[in-house]
């Protein structure tokens, strides 16, 4: 009887997973593997005629300079991604949870660009790159503002960072919130007792007791920021030139722009797959291991 009440309880488990499954083994798992297939060819991904080339796709891409210059670009992001979300959004989240009842409409205000596409988002920044900022300088005179913004490689990282930055701190800040709420408050009132100030407090009490949220908040930087397209795409759209391409927006137009080279593009697709796994194993072996020392 037992495992009859079992069976059915797993059952009736798997039949409400089933759908949202079968639309992830359709529309993720499927074209997973097609393009792992897809590599290893020619297609052009129009002509449903096609030949093996094996490893030559791979070979061709590692030999890319556009496409290793893409790699170094992208690094270059991932890295002030990396440190400057997650601090800016820890920053956030412990300046937002001090604000008494307030908190709840800055919450809300810090999290609403992530409500919005980044691709929209590209747009509106654009207009303050090239409009704003130009009138701010001449009104005030801070010549700094009066950049090209957008056409200009020293300036064009930053000002698609800044884009990055303000789509998706937001969310971050809302799981270091909700990390900092659990930080029992007896602990850092114990830590006041003994002497230490609001940053010996958080640098030894809070910091270890949200470890497990920043590793959750790295992981997602990490994952989110290799895969960047969006902004990138409709703010210069890889320009000036290719100094701004990420690696998604070469494979794009490898794939679509240029010369329609589908299984080229899906071997550097799946050169993008295999830095992001490695990367993201070694990461979480590390943040994994400091959560316990922590």
């Amino acid at each position: 009887m037992a495992t009859t009440r079992s069976w059915k309880k797993h059952a009736m488990l798997l039949a409400f997973v089933f759908p949202a499954l079968l639309f992830y083994i359709a529309f993720t798992l499927a074209p997973a593997f097609g393009g792992i297939a897809y590599s290893l060819t020619d297609w052009n991904g129009l002509n449903p005629a096609y030949r093996m080339v094996g490893l030559a796709n791979y070979i061709e891409a590692m030999n890319d300079r556009f496409f290793v210059k893409s790699l170094a670009f992208t690094a270059k992001f991932v890295l002030y991604m990396l440190v400057l979300q997650n601090a800016l959004a820890i920053l956030l989240a412990v300046l937002v949870e001090a604000m008494g009842r307030s908190k709840v409409w800055f919450r809300t205000i810090f999290f609403m660009p992530n409500m919005l596409s980044l691709i929209i988002g590209g747009f509106m920044w654009m207009f303050i790159f090239t409009r704003v900022f130009p009138y701010l300088a001449d009104q005030t005179g801070w010549r700094l503002l009066d950049q090209s913004w957008i056409g200009d490689p020293r300036y064009s990282f930053f000002a698609i960072l800044a884009l990055s930055l303000w789509g998706g701190v937001g969310y971050l800040m809302v799981i270091y919130i909700a990390a900092l709420q659990g930080v029992p408050q007896h602990l850092k009132e114990a830590a006041a007792m003994d002497g230490a100030g609001p940053l010996a407090i958080f640098r030894h009490v809070t910091l270890p007791m949200i470890y497990p949220a920043l590793t959750i908040g790295v992981f997602l930087t990490l994952n989110a920021s290799f895969k960047a397209f969006d902004a990138v795409y409709s703010l210069t759209g890889g320009g000036p030139g290719r100094a701004t391409q990420v690696i998604a927006l070469n494979i794009f137009e490898e794939a679509f722009s240029f010369s329609n080279r589908y299984g080229y593009a899906s071997a550097k697709a799946m050169i993008l797959f295999g830095i992001v796994v490695v990367i993201t194993i070694i990461q979480l072996a590390i943040m994994k291991r400091r959560e316990v020392q922590a």
